[in-house]
């Protein structure tokens, strides 16, 4: 009987190591195909296909890894059976919900960094309940945890972030000193030497370090000799002559098949990250399962010992590992690669922070960012006076920007091939590094600060965008240090509730997990849907003019239909006092202020594709600056209206609940002749509608009358009179820039026409 249950929770084990294996990929996707997509060096298939056969690969060579969650973090022998696997459940139920959550956010986080210090977390909760349980004292917890080993794989993460960079932008420099970014012509005589280099580089560190780590190691070669063993001896001969391969088959693809170099350099790269991830990574989605099996055999041979009395000291030993299921392993992580869209959502916000070009940033200053720019400025203003002037210019002019003009093209490559090889080469190389040292470096620590580094080098991160762009990286970085916090936390919770709870307690959490990545997974989708909505990717005419044309008429109509949804549903709900309703149309307001924002903000990139139409381009701004003013218009009148009620105060009396029903149905019938003007292309009736607003703001002018004699009556309170004065004021205001949004758009809609004719 007991040994059936401990059947269950090894079969949940391997069911939660699948479900970690999903949602750790999608994380960590951005690690290797971050630069093959920011640079689009290749079709999406032949991407996904190196970095597929990477995967598949770099999983067999990740066996000498998975001793890391055998006793990397505790000392083993000093639990028995039934404590490890309290400990190896809580760190995959923990594990699950942790990744799934910043995946659904789109924040990239370190797989390492969680398994860590889950494993510390629920080793420390499980060690105490047993210190307590025999009588002893916290000084025995050192005797627990193995604290040497945990701090320098702790130290060797935090110490990947500050070398990542620092590599990342020595590297980046060096290079595009030598390229600049009119590097075509330099290729046709250092491509094939630079490709050469990189994809030695990354032999030796993927294939000839990584290979004493793997399952091949131990292959007999001629003579009986271990494999391991002979490329260890004969590592000199095989760096040269991979390197004079490389370079003649590079050079002789690129004269006799016009293949480019730096594509086949970026998609070589993509298969080595690729592969080191899956051998550096792979024990943080399945070496804690794989322990907890290990442990259930042994415990199994032993016999009839009591769960609570089998010693895992076999966990501190060398512990082979089936080839056959990191191959498993291995082809769950490429179908996830390949269907996750959270995947493609963790990749775009690392490209985001390291594109070239322009564009809407998705973070907000900070203060620290705004200090660090002001204070790298002043730096470089006193260096430039320090310096000689020429040699300053001479610097300056290997990194004049060639490649890239002041129209942000969506379709254009984030970053050139040049910075994307880079960022291959040395996150590989330092990755690769770490595995031979049997140090579980953050795969997504080193890609994402290599990237950030090449960014800072390539200024990238000019005066109009370094705020943002390092408010980012310390977003990315302070939502890492939480990944510590919370994966020891909750680890530590979940195995000490398991542990005073008994058996029970472990469906609970199975249930709660499951639970909470459903939950993640709907408010994805629903962030996902808003997403597509807002691009637009319906339109599918080849002329870009008549492409903007129809987001214009589609962005008005929707300006119009939201509008009059706030206004209506807000009034409707400060008269029924109804808090809940009245909120949900704050959100809606949001979502409107959101998306006029955002447009506003791609104003420069929408211009730049109206074949060079002035007049088109100027009435298109007002279209945008009008839609703006309606959003800011709808947030001043239900902000005080949500106010009001939140803090409960005294409603409308029943002459202004009369007014504003009225009113209400007034407003609806002016958006829905608005929606009609703009759908239909009924420009011809837009003196109609003014004169529709006209009558509206008379009848307002009438309201505001009867309101002054309600105040001289003494029927109303001042707070009372000030939010209805405000209505009146923000629905002139709201309907002022509704027509100005709409002969703006009929302005854009008819010069338009005309230049194209």
């Amino acid at each position: 009987m007991m040994e059936n249950l401990y059947l269950i929770i090894v079969i949940i084990l391997f069911a939660l190591a699948i479900s970690d294996l999903i949602v750790g990929v999608s994380n960590d996707a951005v690690n290797f195909l971050n630069s093959a997509f920011g640079s689009k060096a290749a079709p999406k298939w032949l991407i996904f296909l190196m970095a597929g056969l990477g995967v598949l690969i770099g999983a067999t060579f990740s066996s000498g890894m998975m001793e890391v969650a055998r006793k990397g973090i505790f000392h083993p022998d000093m639990f028995f059976f039934s404590e490890i696997i309290v400990i190896f459940l809580a760190v995959m139920i923990t594990d699950v919900i942790l990744l799934d959550m910043f995946n659904t956010f789109g924040m990239p986080t370190s797989t390492t960094v969680s398994i860590v210090f889950e494993l510390l977390g629920s080793a420390v909760a499980v060690s105490l309940v047993k210190i307590k349980n025999v009588g002893g004292s916290l000084a025995e917890l050192s005797n627990y945890i193995n604290s040497e080993k945990a701090l320098a794989i702790i130290t060797g993460i935090l110490l990947s972030v500050l070398i990542a960079f620092t590599v990342g932008a020595f590297v980046q420099y060096i290079t595009r000193l030598v390229f600049t970014f009119n590097y075509r012509r330099n290729m046709k005589y250092f491509g094939s030497i630079f490709g050469g280099l990189a994809v030695t580089a990354i032999t030796y560190f993927i294939l000839i370090k990584g290979i004493n780590g793997s399952a091949f190691a131990e292959l007999k070669v001629l003579g009986g000799e271990r494999l391991g063993d002979w490329v260890t001896a004969h590592t000199g001969k095989l760096l040269l002559y991979s390197f004079m391969f490389w370079v003649v088959f590079l050079q002789l693809l690129n004269w006799v098949f016009k293949i480019k170099i730096l594509k086949l350099t970026v998609l070589i790269g993509t298969f080595a990250l690729a592969m080191a991830f899956a051998g550096n990574d792979l024990v943080n989605f399945i070496g804690v399962p794989l322990a907890g099996y290990s442990s259930f055999k042994a415990w199994v041979s032993a016999g009839s010992v009591a769960p609570d009395a089998f010693s895992m000291e076999m966990l501190a030993g060398k512990v082979g590992t089936p080839t056959y299921m990191l191959i498993i392993a291995g082809l769950v992580m490429i179908v996830t690669l390949i269907f996750s869209r959270k995947a493609q959502s963790v990749v775009n916000t690392s490209v985001d922070l390291s594109r070239q070009s322009e564009g809407v940033e998705r973070f907000s200053s900070s203060m620290i960012a705004r200090v660090i720019v002001r204070s790298s400025s002043r730096f470089q203003n006193t260096l430039r006076q320090v310096l000689p002037q020429s040699f300053v210019e001479k610097i300056h002019s290997r990194f004049e920007s060639f490649s890239y003009d002041s129209s942000p093209n969506p379709d254009a490559p984030a970053f050139d091939k040049i910075r994307a090889s880079v960022n291959l080469l040395v996150a590989s190389i330092l990755i690769s590094i770490g595995t031979s040292l049997k140090l579980p470096l953050s795969t997504t620590y080193v890609t994402f600060m290599v990237a950030m580094g090449t960014s800072l080098s390539d200024r990238a991160w000019g005066r109009d965008s370094a705020v943002y762009r390092i408010s980012g990286v310390f977003a990315v970085i302070g939502g890492w240090f939480l990944t510590a916090i919370i994966a020891f936390s909750v680890s530590a919770i979940v195995a000490w509730i398991i542990s005073i709870g008994g058996m029970l307690m472990i469906f609970v959490f199975v249930a709660v997990a499951v639970l909470i990545v459903i939950r993640t997974h709907l408010i994805f989708k629903k962030r996902r849907k808003e997403e597509v909505l807002e691009e637009d990717d319906t339109i599918t005419e080849k002329d870009e003019t008549e492409k903007v044309m129809e987001k214009c008429r589609k962005q008005v109509s929707k300006s119009i239909v939201l509008a009059n949804n706030i206004y209506s549903e807000s009034i409707e709900s400060f008269i029924n006092e109804d808090r809940s309703k009245l909120k949900e149309s704050l959100g809606i307001k949001d979502n409107l202020n959101k998306k006029s924002k955002k447009q506003k903000n791609k104003v420069l990139s929408t211009i730049s594709k109206i074949e060079e139409n002035v007049d088109s381009g100027h009435f298109y701004v007002q279209v945008v600056d009008y839609q703006r003013e309606l959003a800011h218009s709808l947030n001043f009148l239900t902000e005080p209206l949500y106010e009001h009620i939140n803090n409960n105060h005294k409603p409308f009396v029943e002459p202004q609940v009369e007014e504003m029903k009225d009113l209400k149905r007034q407003i609806d019938e002016f958006f829905n002749f608005a929606l009609k003007i703009v759908s239909n292309d009924k420009f011809g009736q837009v003196d109609n509608l003014i004169h529709q607003r006209d009558h509206i703001v008379a009848n307002l002018e009438k309201i505001e009358i009867t309101q002054i004699k309600r105040i001289k009556a003494q029927e109303v309170n001042t707070r009372n009179s000030v939010l209805f004065f405000n209505v009146i004021t923000e629905t002139k205001n709201m309907l002022l820039h509704a027509i100005n949004l709409i002969k703006a758009h009929r302005d854009f809609i008819t010069v338009t026409r005309k230049k194209k004719v």
